[in-house]
């Protein structure tokens, strides 16, 4: 199934849709999906693919990654937010650990982290854990309250 698929059938919002199309068009962060120059599109892309794999049920809005990547690995965490909530997900992909645990190796006798990332894509996370579901505040405006004394009880 691809990304597309997964959009397809997930409760994201219009705008982060919207988001993820032009990303995948053009690799770049956004308001929306933000990532730092260090984090590499096409494990940005693995990444929210495991996110809509996860979540479909939920109605996104942004994501954000922080993240390091190195030739066989992408680790770090992602930030999932709603208009009411934030998922914090610590995620480890390791093509690398992937291949030795398919036992596949390359001429040389090293794991072939290669056809691991190529015929595993977004499934070679070794780890996947949510780690933290935080509240988010919504900021409420006491003049739009019909009772005065119920806008006294709201501080400014």
């Amino acid at each position: 199934m691809t990304i597309a698929d997964l959009l397809d059938r997930s409760a994201a919002a219009p705008s982060f849709r919207e988001a993820l199309i032009q990303f995948l068009r053009d690799g770049r962060s956004s308001e929306r999906i933000a990532f730092s120059p260090g984090c590499p599109g096409i494990k940005v892309e693995r990444t929210l693919t495991r996110m809509l794999v996860e979540y479909p049920h939920l109605p996104i809005e942004s994501i954000e990654v922080r993240g390091v990547s190195g030739c066989e690995y992408f680790r770090g965490k992602l930030f999932v937010r709603t208009m009411t909530e934030e998922r914090r997900v610590s995620f480890y992909w390791d093509c690398k650990w992937r291949a030795e645990k398919e036992g596949w190796t390359d001429w040389f006798g090293f794991p072939d982290q290669g056809r691991a990332a190529r015929e595993f894509g977004w499934d070679c996370f070794r780890v996947w854990t949510e780690e933290e579901v935080s509240a988010i505040s919504i900021p409420i405006d006491a003049a739009a309250l019909t009772d005065p004394a119920e806008a006294e009880a709201v501080p400014a």
